[in-house]
């Protein structure tokens, strides 16, 4: 499905054969809503499932204008006003992972329960040429000279070799990002900063990391537990996208998780 969101063309898909609450799944930079699948397969007989298209990947338009995380939360914002949901739980993985921590400091009240996966509360400022040289890199040479890399951050060797199945269409839709699309992302990942504000935060949380995840240090994803009074901290046996990698482990973490604190 396509809906005008903000003025950008954006793809959602929404499942609900539960009819139940709302559950809202964010992708990672350079991902599309296809990385939530299997998830998303598991949790529509109770809930309503959305998943979505950030802008500039996968089927959502590229925004004209550079576009901060702020932002993408009121993005978020307007597809849920746009499909009639007053609240939702949030579930963001990396770069969804930022979005959702700004949709839950943006808009409190619509946040039923948060859950953040291998990301973090800020890009320190030596790691902004890192952020810039991504940009530069996708804009230039295209999306397909980064994909290697990625795939050696995202997911460990060992997933890599015994799971092509799994690992082949998170590549796809990697090289199928836009360049501009990607490069708008990175520069606004790379200029967030909400590690002051995560106190405020009230809603029940729960924080994943992967135990080999070398581009967002599990340390980073255990500050955001810390700061938010309460808030659950897992460690999986992964890389990046914990989710994907440890999907068994991560779907019942958050069932249990959700079970225990459903408005239902």
């Amino acid at each position: 499905m396509q809906v005008n969101i903000n003025g950008i063309e954006t793809r959602y898909v929404l499942s609900n054969e539960g009819g139940g609450p709302w559950l809202t799944f964010i992708h990672q930079l350079g991902g599309d809503l296809s990385v939530w699948d299997q998830l998303a397969g598991y949790f529509r007989d109770d809930y309503t499932v959305l998943r979505y298209d950030v802008r500039g990947h996968g089927e959502t338009a590229v925004s004209k204008e550079p576009f901060t995380i702020a932002d993408l939360a009121g993005d978020l914002a307007a597809l849920l006003d746009a499909l009639g949901a007053p609240s939702t739980h949030l579930v963001g993985m990396s770069m969804g992972g930022m979005i959702a921590q700004q949709f839950a400091l943006d808009h409190p009240s619509r946040v039923d329960t948060l859950t953040i996966a291998g990301s973090s509360a800020a890009n320190l400022p030596e790691a902004r040429p890192l952020w810039d040289q991504r940009a530069a890199s996708a804009r230039r040479d295209g999306m397909a000279s980064l994909a290697p890399a990625t795939l050696e951050r995202w997911l460990t060797p060992e997933f890599r070799r015994a799971h092509p199945e799994a690992v082949e269409p998170i590549r796809e839709a990697l090289v199928r990002t836009l360049p501009e699309g990607y490069a708008l992302a990175c520069e606004a990942l790379r200029d967030f900063d909400v590690r002051g504000k995560l106190g405020s935060i009230r809603c029940a949380t729960l924080v994943v990391a992967g135990r080999h995840d070398t581009g967002t240090a599990p340390a980073a994803s255990q500050a955001i537990a810390d700061a938010i009074e309460g808030a659950q901290f897992e460690l999986l046996d992964a890389a990046h996208l914990a989710p994907v990698e440890q999907s068994q482990r991560f779907a019942a973490l958050l069932e249990t998780f959700l079970e225990g604190r459903s408005n239902r």
